[in-house]
């Protein structure tokens, strides 16, 4: 699966448990820690480990692991590292704290929406 087909993937299984606020940071070019990084939100603690499952689960079916895996002890902010795509899913009150998109302002920033479910990124 390409880079650009995984990071579609993943924001349609943040959408198919209903995750808010998704963001797609394209840094290519940019930086060499990932090719893009997708920020998605939850509104409790549940819902964070619930999207974080999905993701999960919904990718080992498609032979795709995490290469690293963290935050689930306290699910304020879980990652989930698959190389070139990291997803970041937040609680709201820690997501503004640490304000990831303000940090990475050089990268192009992508909103994704409910009805937007083919062709999230530019190719």
């Amino acid at each position: 699966m390409t880079t650009q087909a995984l990071t579609e993937k993943i924001t349609q299984l943040a959408l198919d448990k209903k995750a808010t606020d998704i963001t797609v940071m394209d840094l290519i070019g940019i930086s060499d820690v990932a090719d893009y990084f997708i920020i998605l939100s939850g509104e409790s603690d549940v819902h964070v480990k619930t999207l974080a499952n999905h993701i999960e689960r919904e990718l080992k079916g498609e032979k795709i692991r995490a290469a690293h895996r963290e935050g689930f002890n306290r699910l304020n902010w879980v990652l989930l590292d698959y190389i070139d795509v990291v997803v970041h899913i937040f609680r709201p009150e820690t997501r503004e704290y640490f304000a990831l998109e303000k940090l990475w302002a050089d990268a192009k920033i992508t909103k994704v929406t409910d009805d937007a479910t083919t062709g999230i990124i530019p190719e």
